[in-house]
């Protein structure tokens, strides 16, 4: 398999992030609810590996190495179990498996309604993942795909909701958001290999 040792460097480290936290929330490290940090934390790795995988074919339209897209669907898939694993943490640990309580939560905090939302559209990106589902879904497929900037801007939005007054981080990641999907549109698109090409010479040069 091409580039098995980059692959291999994006699991330890997805992987390793989920297991630190833990390792705090066991030694007490996490403060007085280690619960809610742990909800948080793996909420905010989410949106991290969102942006993430968005960055990943601006990258390579820069760069040239098709390395940056040979871990797009790897890292897709971790933000998914990231997801899965927050949902989870808020189901353990604000709920208390009380899933009846859930209904309750969504009707109070409208911010649970739109990262609910987000997490199934993040589900079905996450089912349609595959090689098979590429062939049965055709030009759709790619349609389908293009959900992942509402995915972006539902878990912002989220985010928002819940930081609502130190803005500072939210903007960050909002910023870089904005970035991707500027890199995204295809007239920018388009002039991205222009601008390499015309660098090429005159790097040569010196």
């Amino acid at each position: 398999m091409r580039y098995s040792f980059w692959r291999a460097g994006v699991f330890i480290a997805a992987v390793i992030w989920p297991l630190y936290w833990l390792y705090e929330a066991w030694s007490s490290a996490l403060g007085p609810d280690p619960g809610k940090v742990l909800v948080d934390r793996l909420g905010l790795g989410t949106l991290v590996l969102l942006l993430v995988t968005l960055s990943m074919t601006p990258l390579q339209k820069l760069t040239g190495w098709a390395g940056w897209v040979a871990v797009r669907r790897q890292l897709g898939l971790w933000c998914f179990a990231y997801v899965v694993l927050h949902l989870s943490a808020y189901g353990v640990f604000i709920l208390g498996l009380d899933w009846s309580q859930l209904g309750v939560e969504l009707r109070k905090r409208p911010y649970i309604f739109v990262g609910s939302l987000g997490f199934l559209f993040l589900l079905m990106l996450a089912v349609t993942s595959n090689r098979y589902s590429q062939r049965r879904l055709g030009a759709r497929w790619k349609k389908l795909h293009r959900l992942v900037y509402l995915i972006l801007g539902l878990g912002l939005l989220h985010m928002l909701w819940i930081v609502r007054a130190d803005l500072k981080e939210w903007a960050i990641y909002a910023s870089i958001g904005a970035l991707l999907l500027l890199l995204r549109l295809p007239p920018v698109m388009r002039r991205i290999p222009r601008l390499i090409a015309k660098k090429a010479p005159s790097a040569k040069k010196t």
